[in-house]
């Protein structure tokens, strides 16, 4: 039997089954077992009775050999006798006078032989091989030996010399226990198999009925006490998961069975309940989800409202807030103007071009929002920008007596990225820098290719304050330099200013060009920005902020449930672009 087919019989196929094969088999195997060993063990008996026999008609038939002799001794001792006569030997003691009936119905035939049969006369001597193997092997020190064949069993028993025998075999200088010849008695086994075989047939037919009885038996019990119950159940179970809700299991055998029929209701009258209250609870729900979504609603009314207001205002005070830098700058290259006057012209100038700065910021937040930046590919070299961004850089580092260096690994190759995008975060990083670098500090811009081969990174690292861990959380996030974790303010940002724009606008500019931004820093240790980017954008790269309406954003985003479909417009989602702004 294969192995596919012991584990389709025993572990793909109905209870019943295996059941039936489990029970079945092992019945068989032990009845089997042990009627075999109560007929092999009824035969050994038998056996062993041949024996018995043989051996108590040893004796007999010594008496019987001897007594033949003697008479034979007398007759030629009465024929030989001269004028003075002579008396006949007496037997050996120890012989009794009575003989033992020997019935051709329970001895085959006998013998008894000389252990010499070679000085012997042949009526003394082995009639067959067999004799022969049997004396040889009772001269090497063996008392009895039998044999088994088709139609008898033969006995062949050792005889010894005792006292008595010693008298009679003087001739022979014979010993007491010296081997003096060899009784072989064969006895008949035709009855006796032909009784074994009678024996056996009705050991088995009893096996075989016995067999069969258990079996019915064991169906019986498999069907009808096992099986019967758990279809019972499992019809109930069918018929609930159709619908049919108020079925009950019906089990009336007072075993364990019927306990599990009650518990099986239980749980059917207890999924009804909580079917009842999840239908309640749904009902509650939905309701709540049709407020949150005409909520929702309103809330991106509201937000797009917003959006709106601050595109269209920021746009409107551009154009005055040009005019005035534009006559400012006027004023600033007139030549009668008091130092005084030069003063004030230069704190305006000053005052409108921050807040351009901010109005940029705020112009690149709401494109970020309503996701309407592209990404503007090109090929440029990343050191060649650095360096443009460093010179720019360089006088506001000197103003401020901040060291300012850049350095690109010789192994960057050229770029295939937006780099307007890049260039704006680089400016980002590099004017948060030096701002938050105290005199006579360092700032370093570096920039190398990671072992992937396809991705690089730039390091912006500077000397100055640090940030604190509470804080390192909330740096990236929208309006929120001037406040720490806990809510309170913090006395370097408001030392420095700023509307905390810049590094949200970074983070944002770094996913839509497919990377990350990461800090390390340590209060009063300096800071390290890392921004990994790819080698080539992928220029078919949208911001998250599609998610108002389109969903074949690239960023796999997960799909929203209809009912929250309409919500605010994302304030982290991934965007680029703007016009440079380095106000933080």
């Amino acid at each position: 039997m294969s192995y596919r087919t012991v584990k389709r019989l025993l572990g793909e196929t109905s209870l019943e089954r295996k059941c039936r094969f489990l029970f079945g088999t092992g019945l068989l195997l032990l009845i089997a077992g042990s009627f075999s060993l109560y007929g092999w063990r009824n035969a050994e008996v038998v056996y062993r009775e041949r024996r018995t026999v043989a051996r108590v008609l040893k004796e007999p038939i010594l008496y019987h050999s001897h007594r033949t002799a003697f008479e034979q001794i007398a007759k030629a001792a009465v024929g030989s006798t001269d004028a003075g006569g002579g008396d006949l030997p007496a037997p050996p003691a120890g012989f009794s006078l009575d003989l033992l009936r020997l019935s051709s119905a329970e001895v085959q035939g006998w013998d008894v032989f000389s252990a010499d049969p070679a000085n012997s006369p042949p009526r003394s001597r082995p009639v067959d091989q067999a004799g022969y193997d049997a004396l040889e092997r009772i001269q090497l020190g063996e008392d009895e030996i039998t044999r088994t064949t088709k139609d008898e069993y033969q006995f062949y028993a050792a005889a010894r010399a005792d006292q008595d025998c010693v008298k009679c075999h003087y001739h022979r200088d014979a010993d007491v226990g010296d081997l003096l010849g060899v009784v072989a008695i064969k006895l008949p086994l035709t009855e006796t198999k032909a009784l074994l075989a009678r024996n056996n047939f009705f050991l088995i037919s009893a096996a075989v009925t016995t067999a069969l009885l258990a079996m019915a038996a064991a169906y019986a019990i498999v069907r009808y006490v096992i099986v019967k119950p758990v279809l019972h159940l499992k019809e109930v179970a069918e018929d609930v998961s159709r619908g049919t809700i108020d079925r009950r299991a019906d089990i009336r055998t007072g075993d364990e069975f019927e306990q599990l029929s009650h518990a099986f209701n239980r749980m059917l009258r207890h999924l009804i309940t909580m079917q009842e209250e999840v239908r309640e609870v749904n009902g509650d729900l939905d309701a709540k989800v049709e407020e949150l979504a005409r909520v929702n609603l309103r809330l991106y009314e509201t937000n797009q409202m917003k959006d709106d207001f601050l595109a269209t205002m920021s746009h409107e005070l551009k154009t005055p807030l040009n005019s005035i830098l534009g006559f400012s700058d006027v004023l600033a290259g007139s030549e009668n103007l008091t130092d005084k006057q030069k003063r004030f012209v230069g704190n305006i100038e000053r005052s409108g071009r921050d807040l351009m700065l901010l109005i940029n910021d705020v112009l690149d937040v709401a494109r970020i929002e309503n996701g309407k930046l592209e990404i503007r590919a090109a090929d440029f070299r990343l050191g060649e920008l650095l360096e443009r961004q460093r010179d720019a850089m360089q006088p506001l580092a000197g103003k401020k007596g901040v060291h300012l260096d850049v350095a690109v690994a010789p192994d960057v190759p050229v770029l295939r990225q937006d780099p307007g995008k890049l260039q704006q975060i680089v400016v980002n990083l590099l004017s948060n820098a030096i701002k938050f670098t105290p005199p006579g500090g360092r700032v370093d811009a570096t920039a190398e290719l990671l072992d992937d081969g396809q991705t690089f990174e730039v390091v912006v690292s500077d000397t100055g304050t640090g940030i604190p861990p509470e804080e390192q959380v909330l740096v990236f996030e929208k309006f929120r330099q001037g406040k720490t974790a806990s809510g309170r303010e913090n006395a370097i940002t408001r030392e420095h200013g700023g509307t905390g724009l810049g590094l949200s606008i970074v983070r944002e500019l770094a996913r839509l060009l497919g990377g990350e931004i990461t800090l390390e820093s340590e209060f009063g240790q300096g800071s390290r920005f890392i921004v990994r980017l790819p080698i080539r954008v992928r220029e078919d790269r949208r911001p998250r902020a599609a998610l108002r309406g389109d969903t074949s954003d690239d960023t796999e985003e997960p799909a929203l449930p209809p009912a929250y479909a309409l919500r605010l417009a994302p304030t982290e989602d991934p965007a680029g672009g703007g016009n440079g702004s380095v106000h933080d």
